[in-house]
């Protein structure tokens, strides 16, 4: 499956990137990710085989990536992170990228 974006009110939503427009990596290592470079690539493996899709929630007109969302497919389970001060991000995203899921993927999150 291609990644798919979504429009979640004030945030957009967008596979992770690292190229020569734009790259997440410094956003990953402020979230802690050990290695940002790797997890992009992994991501991208996660959409082809449908086993872990993963959002990386932007400020729409900049695309500066303010935190992180993970749905891995099984066991069903959702993670999500906001580098510092972008905490308010999330509530519109997670509930934006639970509707995705359960509705278009089929995947039932726990509560």
């Amino acid at each position: 499956m291609e990644p798919v974006e979504i429009n979640a009110g004030a945030w957009y939503l967008r596979a992770l990137r690292d190229d020569e427009r734009v790259t997440d990596v410094p956003a990953l290592t402020d979230l802690g990710i050990g290695d940002p470079a790797g997890f992009v690539v992994s991501a991208a493996r996660g959409w082809a085989d449908e086993t872990r899709f993963t959002w990386a929630v932007c400020e729409p007109t900049t695309g500066e990536m303010l935190s992180l969302i993970v749905v891995d497919a099984t066991p069903a389970v959702l993670r999500a992170q906001a580098r510092s001060g972008s905490e308010s991000t999330l509530d519109d995203a997670v509930p934006a990228v639970t509707r995705f899921v359960e509705g278009a993927l089929g995947i039932a999150l726990p509560s």
